[in-house]
Formats: C-alpha cells, sequence, structure tokens
C-alpha cells in the first residue's frame, strides 16, 4: 500500500500509457468500443477538448494582434495618402486664386490699354492691419519708377514712392501723406482724397475741399478725377459713407469706404506712362 502511494503517479501515467498502446493496436479491427477504450475515451476528451478551446483561443488572439497591427499601418497609409492629397488640393486653390487674380488684372489691364501696364506682387509691408507702405516684387529692372500707380480688381489701391532695381516701395491711399484728386461720378463734385491716421484703423479715407453748395450725397461713388498729372481719370476709389460740414462752414468733408480690402492684397497691377508719352 505505501508503494502504491509513494508511486501513485507513475503507475497512473504507466496505466493510461498501456490504455493508449491497446487502443491503437486494436484500431480497425471492432467496430465497437470496449469497457477500457470508453473509460479512457472518459478521461482523454475533455482534456483533449480543453486543449483544443485553448489552441483555438490563442489562435484568434494571435489573428487578431496580426490583424490590428495590419489595420495600424494601413491606418497609417491612409492618414499619408490625405495628407498629400490636402497639400495637393491646397496647391491647386492657391493655383486657382492665383490664376483668377491674374485674370481680372488682366480685364483691367485692357482699360488702359493707351498705358503700359505690368502685373507685381507684394513681398512685405509696414507692421499693422492694414496696408498702407508696402513693398512690391519689381522695380527699375522691370522699367518700374516713383508715382507709378497701383491698382487692384476692386480699385485705386496708391502708387509707388521709391524704386530699387528689384523692388518698389508703396503708399496706399490709405497712408496719412496719400492725397487723390477725386470727384462724384453722380454729381461731378470735386475734392480731394486723403489718408487719416485715426480712419486708416478703420479701412476708411476722408475727402476734403468739398465745395459747401455740393449735392455729393452718401452712397455716392468717388474716382479719381481729371485734374491729377499723376492717377488716370475714372480709376474707382470707394463710395460716400459719410457727409459732414467743416468747422468754417465753407466746405464738406466726406468719410470714404474705399472697394478695395486693405487688409488683404496680393497681386496688383502698375499702371506706368502712357505709350504715346514713351515714344
Amino acid at each position: 500500500m505505501e508503494f502504491f502511494e509513494e508511486h501513485k503517479k507513475q503507475i497512473m501515467l504507466a496505466t493510461i500509457a498501456i490504455l493508449i498502446v491497446v487502443i491503437f493496436i486494436t484500431y480497425g479491427r471492432k467496430t465497437k468500443a470496449t469497457f477500457v477504450e470508453s473509460a479512457l475515451g472518459f478521461v482523454i476528451t475533455p482534456v483533449q477538448e480543453l486543449t483544443t478551446n485553448v489552441g483555438n483561443w490563442f489562435g484568434s488572439k494571435i489573428d487578431w494582434i496580426r490583424n490590428k497591427d495590419n489595420l495600424a499601418a494601413e491606418n497609417e497609409q491612409l492618414k499619408e495618402q490625405i495628407a498629400l492629397l490636402e497639400s495637393e488640393n491646397k496647391r491647386l486653390r492657391r493655383y486657382g486664386t492665383e490664376n483668377q487674380r491674374l485674370s481680372e488684372l488682366l480685364k483691367i489691364s485692357q482699360k488702359y490699354a493707351d498705358y503700359n501696364t505690368t502685373g507685381t506682387q507684394i513681398i512685405a509691408k509696414d507692421p499693422g492691419n492694414w496696408y498702407d507702405i508696402f513693398l512690391i516684387n519689381k522695380g527699375t529692372n522691370d522699367g518700374l519708377e516713383a508715382n507709378m500707380v497701383l491698382t487692384s480688381s476692386n480699385g485705386l489701391v496708391g502708387k509707388i514712392i521709391e524704386s530699387g532695381t528689384n523692388y518698389s516701395k508703396a503708399q496706399s491711399i490709405l497712408d496719412s501723406r496719400s492725397s487723390v484728386p477725386a470727384m462724384s461720378i453722380r454729381t461731378e463734385d470735386l475734392g480731394v482724397v486723403k489718408g487719416e491716421y485715426s480712419l486708416m484703423n478703420s479701412g476708411l479715407c476722408r475727402m476734403e475741399y468739398i465745395d459747401s453748395e455740393a449735392e455729393i450725397m452718401e452712397g455716392d461713388e468717388i474716382v479719381t478725377s481729371h485734374l491729377s498729372d499723376v492717377y488716370p481719370s475714372g480709376i474707382t476709389i470707394g463710395r460716400v459713407k459719410e457727409i459732414k460740414t467743416d468747422a468754417n462752414g465753407l466746405t464738406k468733408y466726406a468719410i470714404i469706404e474705399p472697394y478695395v480690402d486693405f487688409k488683404h492684397l496680393d497681386t496688383l497691377l502698375v499702371i506706368g506712362e502712357t505709350i504715346q508719352e514713351e515714344k
């Protein structure tokens, strides 16, 4: 008895091994399992089922991990493709916007067929929200010089005040040193559109020296007049926002809202000398 207790495990393993050998020897010779085979199957089957289930569970987990890694890699690839497509889309939009601006400048230049014109881009500006003093990317090498006029598709921007070989410094009509002879299209009342520092922060100008009897009124469109030796006549400036009478009572002045957005400028048209003058 003590021998059996001491070697119980070994005896059980030996018995199972003998039964397995017997099953293999008798396999195929009979169609009905013996009592011993049935007993052995009763013991072994749950173990096999457990082993199979554990193996399947580990297999499914391994497949899940592999699929997760594959999905993560595919996700990264899709993110890279989306980033490339977004970048390409932005580039195409920039080209589209630039082409639109160039088309608009081409239309403007056709209005000034008697003048030498060229397109240019702003490359720098003074600090602040508004374009009052700024630099453009063309200069004397491109035939540009002081007092040449700058316009956008919406109207008058200003003029060149200084030119280098490959750049020019420009002054917009918002600058307090700017002065542009102007008139109302509706009434032909004359005045001078000037920049004013207190108005520049609102993107506005002031039209001075308007006769007290002038019939100019709010909403009138203001353009450059024929009394300037710098600005061609008829260039759109803006509209009258408000009319006021000067303290002397002899003249009026108007607050002008320019058509040009002086917070967002990029491509401009330079209007130079007339073709006849150049010849």
